[in-house]
C-alpha cells in the first residue's frame, strides 16, 4: 500500500477546482470530493497491482483519474476488463457506507446526500466513452477484441472524439457558463489530441512486446491471407490482440500461397529496417 501511494500525483487541474471549491466556502463538499477519487484510484491501482502490472503513477484528477500503467496492448483481456471497473465499484460500497453512517450523529443527513450525489455524478461521468475515461477504456478494450489492433484503436478514438463534441455540444446549451466543466472538457480534448498523436508510437509498442514476449501457438491460430504486393507494415496492421497469427501470402504472379508465421514477420520487421517493402521482396528470406 505504501509503494501506490507514493506513486500518486495530484494534477494541477485538481487543486484548481479544489481551490475553487474552498475559497467558496464549500471546503467539507471539497474533501469528500478528494476522498472519493483517491478511492476510485486506488481500486485500479489495487487492480493493477494484483496482476503485478507496472503502475508509473496514480494521477487524481477532478472528475476520477488516470493510473497510468505500463500498458503494451497484450495484457489478458481479463485482467485489463477488472482494472479499468475495479475503479467505478468502490462507488458501490461508499455509497451503501454511507446509509450505514447516516444513523451516527457525525453524518448527517445533509452529508449523506451530499456524498451520494458526488458518487453517482463522478461514477456516471467516468462512465462516458470518452478517453482516458473509465468508459472510454471500456471501448477501447472491446475494440480489440473485436478488430485487429491499429483498427481498433482507431475506432475508440472516433469514437471518443464524436461523444466528446456531444458533450461539448450539450455544455455550451446547458452549461455554458460552468468553469469547472470547461475546464475539464479542456482536459478531455487535450487528452484525445495526444492520443492521436501517439498512435503510431503506441503501435510500435504493442510490436515490440508481442515480439520480445515470444508468444507461443495455441489451437486457435487466427489465418490472415494476404497478397504478396502488401506492404511489411501494412501486414504488420493485420495483428490482432489475444491471437497468434499464421500469415497466407498469396502470389500475384503463380497464385501460389505461402505460409508465414507472425514471429516470422516481427523478425523481419525489426531487422531489415524496411516497413514499406512489398512482402514478395521479404519472403525468400523467411525460413518456413
Amino acid at each position: 500500500m505504501r509503494k501506490l501511494v507514493a506513486k500518486i500525483k495530484v494534477n494541477p487541474l485538481f487543486w484548481f477546482v479544489l481551490g475553487i471549491g474552498v475559497f467558496t466556502g464549500y471546503f467539507r463538499e471539497v474533501l469528500m470530493i478528494f476522498f472519493i477519487v483517491f478511492i476510485h484510484e486506488m481500486g485500479h491501482a489495487m487492480a493493477a497491482h494484483f496482476f503485478k502490472w507496472r503502475i508509473n503513477k496514480i494521477e487524481l484528477l477532478p472528475f476520477g483519474g488516470v493510473a497510468e500503467v505500463e500498458d503494451v496492448g497484450n495484457r489478458p483481456f481479463h485482467e485489463e476488463l477488472i482494472v479499468i471497473i475495479a475503479g467505478p465499484i468502490q462507488h458501490i460500497w461508499m455509497m451503501l457506507l454511507s446509509y450505514y453512517l447516516v444513523q451516527f450523529p457525525f453524518w448527517t443527513s445533509t452529508d449523506h446526500h451530499l456524498f451520494l450525489w458526488h458518487n453517482t455524478m463522478i461514477l456516471l461521468f467516468n462512465l462516458i466513452p470518452i478517453l482516458p475515461l473509465d468508459g472510454g477504456r471500456l471501448v477501447q478494450l472491446w475494440c480489440t477484441y473485436q478488430f485487429p489492433y491499429v483498427q481498433a484503436l482507431t475506432v475508440s478514438r472516433w469514437t471518443s472524439f464524436f461523444v466528446l463534441l456531444v458533450l461539448i455540444f450539450i455544455s455550451l446549451i446547458w452549461f455554458p457558463y460552468h468553469l469547472n466543466l470547461w475546464v475539464v472538457i479542456s482536459f478531455l480534448l487535450l487528452t484525445n489530441y495526444l492520443e492521436w498523436k501517439q498512435r503510431h508510437y503506441r503501435f510500435m509498442r504493442f510490436l515490440m512486446a508481442r515480439r520480445s514476449a515470444k508468444m507461443e501457438k495455441t489451437k486457435e491460430i487466427l489465418v490472415i491471407a494476404v497478397r504478396d504486393t502488401i506492404p511489411l507494415k501494412e501486414a504488420m496492421k493485420r495483428l490482432k490482440r489475444g491471437q497468434y497469427h499464421l500469415y497466407k501470402v498469396f502470389h500475384t504472379q503463380t497464385g501460389r500461397a505461402h505460409e508465414i508465421e507472425e514471429k516470422d514477420l516481427l523478425d523481419i520487421h525489426f531487422t531489415t529496417n524496411k516497413p514499406n517493402e512489398p512482402l514478395s521482396q521479404l519472403v525468400n528470406d523467411i525460413k518456413t
